[in-house]
């Protein structure tokens, strides 16, 4: 009798861990799917860029990037670039100062056989290239290539709204290719509330004047129009000192007397120094130091109360959300004085 009741429990015995067994094959089978299923669902995204919708290797290699809206995100996330325009980037970016990162060179003259050699899986076209989007696609055939670029010219019909969304879709497109969408929901948070807290410290019955400062000459950049200020007129609610027709988005501004200007007494001067970041500029005039020397502005409120913002130095060539959300920030602080 205690041989059969041994049988038995050696029996049951086997039978418990064959079923063990293949239920734990079966659950390393599952496991092993899902996590089949989840790289599979997780290698490309659909993007929405300027032209429409592209499929984009998610965390993809070799990539080049042209924008210089996106280097400093970019930087942040610590995404390896293959090659970038070093010429219309600040001295300081990590891709510039890497030498392994290959060199496109500027927008006037690109390089563009430099993109095909690094054989990239995405090209991030924008802005000052974007002219070249279509060259690009045929130069390399089997990469993603999306164009971020934002229309805020003076033929835009909205472009203080095409600024701001046109920051924040860059940000949320960036996370969704380098897997960095927590990052990019918490940026662009923080900018709509930087843009906030700016429209609720300024007074809409101070007149805003914003010029650019080239080469120790101060030009206009309008209302609407003109670059990196106008637009933001519009997101804002500034109220002009001055308008004048037939303004354009000119990089160093439009031309206007310094008379004008003081005639114009803005209660706020907002000034972006263009030459700052460009290292081939060598008879650089600091921003600050044209404004302090015009003897035509010392007695405008604007300069007599020392109601000045400057845009942060590298403005010029690193037009990030956060060069954006730091200058936002300025306003803020300053206007709330």
């Amino acid at each position: 009798m205690r041989k059969f009741t041994l049988t038995i429990f050696i029996a049951m015995f086997v039978f418990v861990l064959a079923a063990c067994s293949n239920a734990s094959e079966e659950t390393g089978k599952t496991d092993a799917n899902e996590k089949a299923n989840d790289s599979t669902e997780s290698t490309t995204v659909e993007v929405t860029d300027a032209h429409g919708t592209v499929t984009v290797p998610v965390n993809p290699k070799n990539v080049v990037a042209l924008d210089n809206r996106t280097f400093e995100t970019l930087a942040n996330w610590e995404v390896e670039l293959s090659a970038v325009p070093k010429d219309v980037m600040t001295a300081d970016s990590p891709y510039v100062t890497d030498e392994s990162v290959q060199n496109i060179g500027n927008h006037r003259e690109p390089n563009l056989e430099t993109i095909a050699a690094v054989d990239p899986e995405l090209v991030i076209v924008g802005q000052r290239f974007s002219g070249y989007y279509e060259d690009i696609k045929k130069l390399v055939p089997n990469a993603a290539v999306i164009d971020l670029n934002v229309d805020v010219s003076e033929e835009a019909d909205k472009p203080g709204e095409n600024l701001v969304n046109g920051l924040k879709d860059t940000t949320i497109t960036l996370g969704q290719i380098f897997d960095k969408n927590k990052e990019a929901e918490q940026l662009t948070a923080d900018f709509d509330q930087a843009i906030e807290d700016a429209k609720s410290a300024y007074n809409e019955a101070d007149k805003v004047m914003s010029v650019i400062v080239s080469g120790g000459d101060i030009g206009f950049s309008a209302p609407h129009s003109g670059r990196v200020w106008g637009p933001m007129y519009d997101i804002f609610g500034w109220t002009p000192a001055l308008e004048v027709d037939d303004s354009t988005t000119d990089h160093q501004g439009d031309e206007i007397s310094v008379e004008a200007i003081a005639q114009s007494n803005p209660d706020w001067i907002f000034v972006l120094d263009r030459d700052a970041p460009i290292s081939g500029v060598t008879d650089k005039v600091p921003a600050q130091d044209v404004i302090d020397e015009a003897p035509a502005l010392q007695n405008t409120t604007a300069v007599s109360e020392a109601n000045i913002i400057y845009a942060p130095e590298d403005t010029y060539l690193n037009e990030s959300i956060q060069t954006y959300l730091e200058l936002f920030e300025n306003f803020t602080n300053t206007l709330s004085k």
